[in-house]
């Protein structure tokens, strides 16, 4: 189980206070989601599902919604800062098979997410402060300090996260609700004909990196050592924060496609829902969104980093990790959260983190499907619903086998790339583990059991 930061007593009653409220842990998913998808992969899903990207979004929302349930109910008896890592050490054991699973989430989710969110804020960052004829060089330096300032920002302690994440989101929803408006009534609604749609299998392909921008949500589960009452508030937070981000996301997805052809959105990228309310705000609304894509990406870099201190501490505080991720690391009480840092400017600055983006999908999602899996053996103990558990576990796996399908038939070096993260994940999880095994019977100790 995770060591958790102990709250500060309260003056009044003298026990601890809470550190994440409902509405904070609430903001921290929606912020932590709706910046690493709506902007960074508009054009991406585009490509495959053109403009039914709508429906690809309301599928991976739905999907989401069931992975969640699981997520809530192993939250709801097993809150940790360790979050859904402590989900599968208490389904499966704290054995290898948590350990690949531990590396690849942190990889694909803290780490890949975290890089490619932080490039999309370079990219915006760039083009207003620089221009249009910005060198990529901008575009790094803007990511790179965007990274070090969230880092520092959760070194502060999650009540500031808390704070600063309610202000950029509530400004946040107030843009995007402008957006909305201001794009679906000015609708062309030939632009959305399901003439014009892709074969049924395209969607679905495409569902598995649509599911990359509700990856955030899994930072909910990293607040159950400093969320009050956990057991009522990691539901609600989970389910609030999932529903207004689908829907968020289906209504900018109907007023991008709805004004721009397909190929504009492509061609625009990270930039085309800024793009799409210019025909009617002009310049202004432009700018207006480009400052809505800076809130959004810095919010979801700072969710991001702010979940890896609790991932990393509670995958040290049980073994899956070296010691150096952990609270007493040699690098500090902060180690986990450093590390992760340099990995994260590590990707922005020397990574192609587009193909990387569909790859690190995929894996995450397997990774979720674990945990549904887990929720699945741990029903009886967890009070949930064996057949909303069966759906999620079971749609995400179709998802799955499609896009693959898909991918090893227009990008095997992308599907290759996607076996060999496992394998990955297996070299590291096997190099640490002997290492420990070893150093442990070095000095005389006896190895503790691991259960897969």
């Amino acid at each position: 189980m995770a060591t958790t930061t102990t709250p500060p007593p309260s003056p009044d009653t003298g026990t601890p206070s809470p550190l994440m409220t409902l509405r904070g842990a609430d903001f921290l998913g929606i912020g932590a989601m709706a910046g690493a998808g709506i902007f960074a992969l508009l054009g991406e899903a585009g490509t495959i599902a053109g403009s039914a990207v709508w429906i690809s979004f309301l599928a991976a929302g739905l999907v989401s919604l069931a992975l969640g349930y699981a997520m809530a109910k192993m939250g709801t008896n097993y809150p940790s800062s360790g979050g859904l890592i402590t989900y599968l050490i208490h389904g499966f054991g704290n054995g290898r098979l948590v350990g690949v699973a531990a590396w690849l989430g942190y990889l694909t989710a803290i780490v890949v997410v975290g890089a490619m969110v932080a490039v999309s804020f370079g990219e915006y960052a760039s083009a207003i402060v620089v221009g249009d004829n910005n060198s990529t060089l901008w575009t790094k330096l803007f990511a790179s300090a965007l990274v070090l300032a969230t880092a520092f920002l959760c070194i502060v302690g999650p009540r500031t996260v808390d704070r600063a994440q309610s202000v950029i989101v509530i400004a946040l929803l107030a843009v995007f609700a402008i957006f909305v408006l201001v794009t679906l009534t000015h609708l062309d609604t030939h632009l959305l004909a399901p003439s014009g749609y892709p074969s049924a299998k395209a969607v679905v392909s495409s569902v598995a990196l649509t599911f990359f921008a509700y990856l955030g949500f899994a930072v909910i589960s990293f607040t159950g050592g400093d969320l009050q009452n956990p057991g009522r508030n990691m539901p609600r937070a989970t389910y609030i924060a999932l529903i207004v981000t689908a829907t968020l996301y289906v209504a900018i997805a109907l007023g991008v496609f709805g004004t721009l052809t397909v190929n504009q959105v492509i061609e625009y990228g990270p930039t085309a829902i800024a793009e799409a309310v210019r025909p009617t705000l002009g310049d202004a609304g432009f700018a207006a969104m480009a400052v809505a894509a800076l809130l959004a990406t810095a919010s979801s870099v700072t969710a991001t980093l702010y979940a890896s201190e609790g991932l990393t501490s509670a995958l040290a505080d049980v073994g899956q990790f070296p010691t150096v991720f952990g609270t007493t690391s040699r690098l500090g009480p902060h180690g986990g959260l450093w590390i992760t840092t340099v990995g994260t400017l590590l990707f922005v600055n020397v990574f192609d983190l587009g193909a990387l983006a569909s790859i690190g999908s995929a894996v995450s999602l397997a990774v979720f499907v674990l945990v549904g899996v887990a929720a699945i053996r741990l029903r009886r103990t967890i009070g949930a619903n064996l057949w909303i558990l069966l759906a999620g576990v079971i749609f995400s796996i179709v998802v799955l086998v499609v896009f693959a399908v898909d991918t090893y038939s227009s990008d095997p070096g992308a599907f290759w790339t996607m076996i060999l993260l496992p394998v990955l994940a297996l070299l590291l999880d096997a190099s640490w583990k002997n290492r420990h095994e070893a150093s442990t019977r070095a000095a005389g100790g006896e190895e503790q059991p691991h259960r897969s």
